[in-house]
């Protein structure tokens, strides 16, 4: 796993990350599952086959939480109950909701954010209304199969990218 950081020209503090293997996206998201807490938003980013359900399963490992974690693709989302860290993960497939706010709205994630980190697949241009504070993770798969994660922190998260790294 390699790192590099850059800041954009609005003052948003970028880090990319490089992923040689599964294991490496399991392990950042264990990192960055430890530092997530209730009322947390994270919204996954990339193509099909990116890595956003593994860097997921890597989440809840680092949150504690037990029990498979899965896409949630047909079933919309899953509640994985708190583990070790006393926080509970929500894992949100957006794809099939094509930008419907409503049907976002009928999941009631602004309400279960408040006890809950909240992790949702294809989010970007709907679920980051639920909260000013979130974190973009874009992923990207190369030819030679590793994959870059770039990491766009919104509100607070501009703060606590730190944590991440020393995680």
């Amino acid at each position: 796993m390699r790192r590099q950081r850059r800041t954009e020209p609005a003052e948003l503090v970028v880090d990319k990350v490089i992923l040689e293997t599964p294991e490496d996206t399991m392990a950042f998201g264990r990192a960055l599952g430890a530092v997530l807490r209730a009322g947390d938003l994270v919204l996954l980013d990339g193509p099909l086959g990116a890595g956003k359900t593994t860097l997921t399963r890597g989440i809840a490992d680092g949150l504690g939480v037990g029990g498979r974690v899965s896409s949630p693709t047909f079933v919309l989302a899953r509640v994985h109950a708190a583990g070790a860290a006393g926080v509970p993960l929500i894992h949100v497939d957006a794809y099939r909701l094509g930008g419907d706010l409503t049907q976002l709205d009928d999941l009631d994630l602004d309400t279960d954010l408040e006890s809950s980190a909240v992790v949702v697949e294809w989010g970007e241009g709907s679920a980051e209304r639920l909260s000013e504070d979130h974190l973009v993770v874009r992923l990207t798969r190369r030819d030679d199969d590793t994959r870059t994660v770039v990491l766009e922190p919104h509100g607070s998260w501009t703060d606590r990218v730190d944590e991440l790294q020393a995680a």
